[in-house]
C-alpha cells in the first residue's frame, strides 16, 4: 500500500519510513505541509500519516483541506499534543486515529493496519484468495500451509489484488500503489512483478489475470 508521512522531525520519519518499507509498504515523506497539501491534491494514498506542528501549514489545516475535497483516505494523527482537546479537534475534522508521541513503532503499525483494513471494509488481519493465505501482521504468505518467499514489492502486489478478487486494477494505479516519488521503475516493472508473482502462485488457486488494454485481476478459486 502507498503510504504518505507528513512528519518534519526527521529522526522521526526516518524510523517510520524503514518501517513501513520493510514491512512492504511505499512510503512518500515530506517535511513541509504546503508541500504535502500540494501533493494530496495530485496523489492518492491508501494511509495519510500526519503531524501536527509543521512549517508552512499545520496538519489541521492540512486535513481539513483533504476532507473538504471530499477525499476518504485514511488520516492518522501523530503529534506531541496530548490535551483532549487537540484529539477532539482532530477527529471532528476528519482525522480516523490520534497516537501522541513518544509512541511504540508496533502500536503505530497496528493502528496503521486496522485503518488500511477499515478502509476496505475488513476486520481482521488474514486474506485468503484460493489456498494462498495472507497475514498483513507478520507480512507472510503461504500457500496450503506452506510458507513461500515473495520480496517486498511481490507481497505488496499480491495485497493489493488480493483486497478486491474480480478488481480490475490499471497498469498506472498499480505503478502509483508500488512506487514512490524516489523510485525510478522501469516501463514493464509491473508485468515483470505480476509474471514473477504468477510463478510463485501457479497451482495456488489464486490466478492473475492479464485483461488486454484494462489491466490486471486477481481471481479466488
Amino acid at each position: 500500500m502507498r503510504i504518505l508521512l507528513v512528519e518534519d522531525t526527521v529522526d522521526v520519519g526516518e524510523a517510520i519510513v524503514a518501517r513501513f518499507e520493510r514491512i512492504g509498504h511505499t512510503v512518500d515523506w515530506e517535511k513541509d505541509g504546503s508541500v504535502a497539501d500540494e501533493v494530496l491534491e495530485v496523489q492518492a494514498y491508501d494511509l495519510l500519516i500526519l503531524d501536527v506542528n509543521l512549517p508552512a501549514l499545520d496538519g489541521f489545516s492540512i486535513l481539513k483541506r483533504l476532507r473538504q475535497r471530499k477525499s476518504k483516505t485514511p488520516v492518522l494523527i501523530l503529534t506531541a499534543r496530548s490535551q483532549v482537546d487537540d484529539r477532539v479537534d482532530a477527529l471532528d475534522l476528519g482525522a480516523d486515529d490520534y497516537l501522541v508521541k513518544p509512541f511504540d513503532s508496533r502500536e503505530l503499525e497496528a493502528r496503521a493496519r486496522a485503518l488500511l483494513r477499515r478502509s476496505v471494509g475488513e476486520s481482521t488481519n488474514q486474506l485468503v484468495c484460493g489456498q494462498v493465505t495472507i497475514d498483513r501482521g507478520t507480512r507472510a504468505v503461504a500457500v496450503n500451509g506452506t510458507p513461500i518467499d515473495l520480496t517486498r514489492r511481490e507481497l505488496t502486489l499480491l495485497e493489493i489484488l488480493a483486497t478486491r478478487p474480480g478488481r480490475i486494477f490499471g497498469k498506472d494505479e498499480l505503478v502509483d500503489q508500488l512506487f514512490g516519488f524516489d523510485d525510478e521503475p522501469s516501463p514493464n516493472a509491473v508485468e515483470q512483478y505480476v509474471a514473477r508473482l504468477r510463478k510463485k502462485l501457479a497451482g495456488s488457486g489464486a490466478e492473475i489475470r492479464t485483461l488486454r488494454g484494462l489491466g490486471y485481476q486477481i481471481v479466488c478459486q
